[in-house]
């Protein structure tokens, strides 16, 4: 048996189980990192540490204060909050309880949060403050399970017996911890392995969101595999900002408690800029948009700086590609990442020039960074690979905890999201369909039992929905969701993702692109252009101060995009292109309900948002 094998093989029975031996083999280690704002509200924020033992007293406080509001093992408890050090401590705080986790996203509003505290009768609800408190509050009546409401943030809250503090609650469980020390060993105890840890709710494109039930043994193993990859270690420094409330978020808390490196935690985007040399983290997990914005940033601030400077920009993302392009296929045949002497030195040239400045905006000590939740533009990523930030794309579902298959750092190949974790199977259907099973896949739907065996083989099979190839050694290509698959009238299949990740690595305004062609004789696509890099563009175009709408109707900025349609078409084959395009009046987002939190297409809500443009599109053409 290997060692990878050992490892998982021997797992505990959960994440509580897991946290309580990285305590007792580190204690002074440290765990978290914070930022704490400055009290005048001006200045850099101070950020504070909290070592492993000092985590573990807040933790087994959270724990023993729900058990003292009459919390039972398996029960849920909910928990609406950006990510925050507190959000870690809460959700390990209800594990260690024996408890279930129901995570909500802050930016959900009154009705779905309802909905998702109703179904999972939920019977506490931690909220990061009153905007969240409100939402709860104004459902109560439909909420008859929820007994109690712990506030993290408690400026402007009435507390009560309903409604308390975090601190309330944890001087609560610290007082029940005096009368029976060994409470919250006993309840971790007790954790079976098919207890249910997590329900998180996805974020569907159509109807209700689906409960998905991940039990306590789903992050035992996650963070045993982790390990095992040998990928991070003991030493690193983890920037945490993704959502907690999403599981690609949820499974990097599971690997750190596994490995024991210090991970630092901050929610507000728009701060990463500004976080990043503060943190100087080794490495981070990002969703593709973050870096599309970083690619685009970079290429606009070239562009702002003149011809000349823009024309060395282009010239170095052409370089970085065939470096990594080269690299990467020498590493896979020799096992070494070596260059010829030409092209080695014209990316050391590149390197001074360009590349050096994009390391050091991500604080300089970045080893990785692994990518998720969407695909990759290979172009993009082969741009960021040979500035040196290496980008290790991963593959995961909610229903199979996030991590199914990652790059194997040095050996990785941009493109595709690598190898299975250690314990993961995976086939490919007839159809192409990917299909995943290990420990790491769901129990099911949470009360969706005819749902649940719609996607899950009694025998433990998995339907992904998505559609990929394996090569010959095992690495995975995905190439497109099964229902995205776009058949034009012709007969001709096209994968949208993969037309829309070229067009964003070619065209530095973009924001969202949605290409649009099922049972059509051509393909067209919205277009929504990102507003900072357009007023960049606006400026030198004569359309200075002028709101982003209008900007966005100019011919001028109609014209522009229009180059780099036609730029995208000259690549693709004749069924692929994109015949007509429409820009968008403003970008898409999560408040209008057309992306997920973790910043997903939600392709029906566009097309159906934006129908009239599309019949535009279509009109005085022949169907059929």
């Amino acid at each position: 048996m290997s060692d990878a094998q050992t490892l998982i093989e021997n797992r505990p029975p959960s994440v509580a189980g897991l946290f309580l031996e990285r305590v007792a083999a580190t204690p002074d280690g440290e765990a978290y990192r914070y930022p704490v704002p400055p009290a005048s509200g001006q200045g850099p924020d101070d950020w504070k540490s909290l070592s492993w033992a000092q985590a573990a007293e807040r933790v087994t406080a959270i724990a023993a204060g729900l058990i003292e509001l009459g919390v039972e093992p398996e029960q849920r408890v909910a928990l609406a909050s950006a990510t925050r050090i507190e959000w870690i401590l809460a959700d390990l705080g209800i594990m260690c309880a024996g408890a279930a986790t129901t995570t909500v996203y802050p930016q959900t509003n009154a009705e779905e949060s309802a909905y998702i505290l109703a179904d999972s009768e939920s019977r506490v609800l931690i909220a990061e403050n009153a905007e969240q408190l409100a939402k709860a509050e104004a459902r109560r009546e439909e909420l008859p399970e929820l007994t109690h409401v712990v506030v993290i943030d408690g400026e402007g809250v009435e507390t009560g017996d309903r409604v308390l503090t975090l601190a309330e609650l944890e001087s609560r469980g610290a007082a029940r911890l005096e009368k029976e020390p060994g409470l919250v060993e006993e309840r971790v105890g007790a954790i079976a392995r098919d207890q249910l840890a997590t329900l998180i709710y996805t974020s569907g494109t159509t109807g209700r969101p689906k409960g998905v039930r991940l039990p306590h043994d789903s992050w035992s193993y996650m963070a045993r595999a982790i390990a095992a990859t040998g990928l991070v270690t003991a030493d690193d420094v983890q920037y945490l900002w993704l959502p907690l409330a999403h599981v690609f978020g949820k499974v990097l808390t599971s690997g750190q408690i596994e490995v024991g490196h210090v991970t630092a935690v901050d929610g507000r985007v728009d701060k990463i800029i500004e976080n990043l040399p503060v943190v100087q983290p080794t490495y981070m997990a990002a969703v593709p948009r973050i870096f599309e914005k970083v690619y685009n940033g970079v290429a606009a601030r070239a562009r702002a700086g003149g011809a000349a400077k823009y024309k060395i920009f282009q010239w170095a993302a052409e370089v970085a590609r065939e470096y990594a392009k080269v690299t990467q296929d020498n590493f896979r045949r020799t096992g070494t990442a070596s260059a010829p002497f030409g092209l080695s030195a014209k990316h050391k040239v590149a390197d001074a020039l360009v590349y050096a400045k994009i390391r050091e905006a991500f604080g300089g000590n970045l080893r990785a960074c692994v990518s998720g939740s969407a695909a990759l533009a290979p172009d993009i990523g082969y741009f960021f690979s040979g500035a040196g930030i290496h980008i290790l794309e991963g593959y995961g579902l909610t229903e199979s905890s996030a991590a199914s298959f990652v790059n194997p750092g040095e050996a990785y190949r941009t493109g595709t999201v690598g190898k299975p974790l250690p314990g993961t199977e995976v086939r490919i259907a007839d159809d192409g369909e990917i299909l995943l099973r290990g420990p790491g896949i769901m129990q099911g739907y949470h009360k969706l039992p005819e749902k649940t065996a719609e996607v899950l083989e009694p025998d433990g099979w998995f339907h992904t929905g998505d559609i990929g190839e394996l090569s010959p050694d095992g690495y995975l290509r995905i190439t497109d969701r099964k229902k995205d698959l776009i058949k034009t009238s012709g007969g001709k299949y096209v994968a949208p993702a993969e037309v829309e990740g070229r067009f964003k690595a070619l065209c530095p305004y973009v924001s969202n692109i949605l290409v649009h062609g099922a049972d059509r004789n051509f393909c067209t696509a919205l277009i929504a252009l990102d507003e900072a890099a357009l007023t960049e563009w606006a400026r030198e175009n004569g359309l200075e101060g002028r709101p982003y709408a209008e900007i966005v109707a100019a011919p001028a900025t109609v014209q522009m995009v229009d180059g780099y349609v036609r730029q995208l078409n000259e690549g693709l084959q004749r069924w692929q292109t994109i015949k007509k395009f429409r820009l968008l009046p403003r970008d898409l987002d999560v408040e209008h309900g057309e992306i997920t939190p973790s910043l997903k297409l939600k392709r029906p809500v566009v097309e159906r948002e934006y129908k009239h443009l599309i019949d535009e599109m279509y009109e005085g053409t022949r169907e059929g």
